[in-house]
């Protein structure tokens, strides 16, 4: 057999040829399996949530459950005053499924329900497995399923979406934590205040945490308990429709942060030990808790569970028209040691037989579930051990997700930071961080996701800054920490998203530089909301310097994508010199220049380039960005002449580069050549709608 691409592209990968492919086979049959060799569609085999949980038929109300261990199972709720009653009783049918079938009268709009279920040996209340929504009593705290069937249910009005990918410029956001106020902020706030700031910002993907319902708030959603139910705390299920439906009017994606790499361990709210049974969906052995996250690891080996996560990814975008998902903990599902204590120093690591190809199966086959329901679907794994492949193609032998987040990124801006005077910040060091990546995988660049924001640690710019923040962020107080910080903070934001490849990813707030962690409430802050919600007034407010952070990260993205396919276009070292600390790369037509050096400015500092002329589009040392205006950024540069690179067609592009500091450059295109390309572009424009009214007339000649 012929090798797959995946190795041709990466001879090193040879010596473990026989484990790529085997895993590639083993997707292969698991896939012949669910589908009964190929009689159904993976994406027909991937709807449970249209069978199982309660539905209004003509027929009335049906439900459904698996629990192969119960012994018997009552529908509990509201309406029975959640006593078990014969006339409310499930009957066994087939394969360890549960139904009942309800007069339409029996359950209304509202009602509150579980189920109490029976085994040898124990019983207790159960919230349905593949309930579409649960809710909290406000003074119990103890949840319950709800039915959820309004009168007028939410009709989406933007019918088809494709998200914009020229490149994937993604705003990491939490409903809950999305307001002002110290609270629980709701999809519709968020939609009405948030929103529109991300549409102004130039991002075209909104990636949304928590999602899936969650017990406890402060497990910022990794705690699921409820995988088919859009989280209470925020509002109804048609507010959050309405939410996704206005970010698709915008041109904006919306992408759902997805746990299927465990679940909660609660029994009542969870499905801990549904039916009794400690196997039913999770492993029944030593490998069932999670030895870091207090948590229940899913048996991927088992057709059922693969049904039920399969059709969680289908139902959400069915359901609500998520565009994607990035999948969270898919190093811990990988790995039988969850990634814990192991370097990843070679590719041995990665075929060593420690690997669960259960795992690698399920997720190979949910990215091709996913682009088999919607082909422009965007899929991310969340991964920091490196594995081969990941975001590769699967019939290159790949995992098939579109992109994988470059995690590495983040930690060297924080060791930097941390351990690194700013005479050590190296050009070769930055350039090669954020450029390593696999040529045949995409990544999604980012300097700090929430992960840097949560209490323990800290954002980058209060790493910079610290508690000077508190005190020095008045436009008219001059603070040496406060300048350093907001010059070095647009440095890291800028050579971080402009040396893409696939995507950026900006976490809310971190944009203008939120000044303080993220903490939710608990019992150790006396359940205070004041650190769980972003101070929106910091950057409104025109006398604080919040602002030019998010004023250059606004003009940062809308240059970014105002070049077609950024992330596609040819990244060129032009120079990097440590001693200096000077780093030089060129995209198309603009070039990037950076000045590490914190004390050091050059006049004259040359670098080969193009011929032609250059202007400044983007400079983090203006004073509109809280800078100091070193260059007179309207001054056009043009190249010198130097015979020595006649033959390369360069010449020498000559700058004053201040000291900590990094500005853009765009090649001025000559008279000529501009009015050669809008004539192209009016020429394009009229064969195309001659091709267009060419059809038109054929179509009507052919009626």
């Amino acid at each position: 057999m012929e090798s797959l691409n995946l190795i041709k592209n990466d001879p090193w990968l040879t010596p473990y040829k026989d484990a790529i492919e085997g895993r590639y086979h083993y997707v292969i049959d698991k896939e012949k399996s669910l589908t009964n060799h190929g009689k159904m569609t993976l994406s027909e085999f991937a709807s449970g949530y249209l069978y199982f949980g309660l539905h209004k038929t003509t027929k009335g109300w049906i439900f459904r459950e698996w629990a192969p261990n119960a012994t018997a199972i009552y529908l509990i709720g509201t309406f029975n005053n959640w006593q078990k009653n014969e006339e409310y009783k499930l009957t066994r049918i087939e394969n360890g499924v549960w139904e009942i079938i309800l007069p339409e009268e029996r359950l209304n709009h509202q009602d509150l329900y579980k189920l109490w279920i029976e085994w040898d040996g124990g019983c207790g209340e159960r919230i349905p497995a593949w309930t579409r929504r649960a809710v909290q009593d406000p003074d119990s705290k103890i949840f319950s399923a709800q039915v959820w069937n309004p009168e007028k249910p939410y009709k989406f009005k933007v019918k088809k979406f494709k998200p914009d990918t020229s490149p994937l410029m993604i705003y990491e956001c939490h409903i809950g934590m999305g307001t002002n106020e110290e609270k629980v902020g709701t999809y519709n706030e968020f939609r009405e205040n948030v929103l529109p700031r991300i549409i102004k910002d130039g991002y075209n993907a909104i990636q949304i945490m928590a999602i899936q319902e969650h017990p406890y708030y402060g497990s910022f959603g990794y705690h699921v308990s409820s995988f088919f139910a859009a989280s209470s705390r925020f509002g109804t299920p048609d507010e959050l429709k309405q939410l996704i439906d206005e970010a698709h009017s915008q041109g904006i994606a919306v992408i759902m942060d997805i746990v299927h790499s465990h679940a909660v361990k609660n029994e009542v709210e969870g499905l801990g030990r549904f039916d009794g049974s400690y196997n039913l969906y999770f492993h029944g052995d030593g490998r069932r808790e999670h030895p870091a996250w207090d948590s229940l690891c899913f048996d991927y080996g088992k057709n059922e569970v693969l049904h039920f996560l399969l059709s969680n990814c289908k139902f959400w975008m069915e359901e609500y028209k998520f565009d994607g998902f990035r999948f969270d903990g898919v190093t811990s599902m990988l790995y039988y040691s969850h990634g814990l204590g192991e370097a990843f120093c070679n590719y041995g690591d990665y075929f060593n037989g420690h690997q669960d190809g259960d795992a690698i199966a399920y997720l190979t086959l949910a990215n091709k579930l996913i682009h088999e329901v919607n082909k422009n679907a965007i899929t991310i794994a969340e991964e920091v051990s490196g594995m081969p492949g990941l975001a590769a193609k699967i019939e290159d032998g790949g995992y098939g997700f579109d992109y994988r987040m470059a995690m590495n990124i983040p930690d060297f801006w924080i060791k930097t930071i941390k351990e690194k005077k700013d005479e050590d910040w190296h050009p070769s060091a930055i350039w090669w961080e954020t450029t390593n990546r696999r040529a045949d995988e995409k990544t999604i660049s980012y300097a700090e996701s929430h992960d840097q924001a949560l209490v323990g640690d800290k954002t980058i710019i209060f790493r910079l800054i610290d508690a000077d923040m508190y005190w020095h962020m008045q436009k008219d107080d001059h603070n040496f920490m406060v300048e350093r910080g907001i010059a070095l903070h647009k440095m890291i934001r800028l050579v971080t998203a402009s040396t893409i490849n696939g995507g950026y990813l900006n976490f809310m707030g971190n944009e203008f530089g939120h000044p303080e962690w993220i903490d939710f409430p608990r019992e150790g802050n006396g359940w205070s909301y004041k650190y769980a919600r972003r101070q929106w007034n910091l950057v409104d407010n025109m006398d604080l310097k919040y602002h030019y952070l998010g004023d250059f990260d606004r003009e940062m993205v809308e240059l970014i994508r105002s070049v077609k396919n950024f992330q596609d276009t040819p990244l060129q070292k032009v120079w990097d010199n440590d001693g200096d600390q000077i780093l030089a790369y060129m995209r198309k037509d603009l070039v990037f220049v950076f000045n590490f050096n914190p004390t050091k400015s050059f006049t004259d500092y040359g670098f080969l380039t193009p011929k032609g002329e250059y202007e400044v589009v983007l400079d983090t040392d203006s004073p509109k960005f809280g800078g100091f205006g070193l260059n007179d950024d309207s001054v056009h540069h043009f190249t010198q002449f130097d015979p020595l690179y006649k033959k390369e067609k360069k010449e020498w592009l000559k700058l004053y580069v201040p000291a900590r500091s990094a500005m853009v450059l765009r090649k001025v295109k000559p008279a000529k050549e501009e009015k050669a390309a809008k004539e192209d572009k009016k020429s394009t424009k009229a064969v195309s709608k001659t091709k267009t009214t060419s059809k038109k007339a054929t179509s009507k000649k052919q009626k």
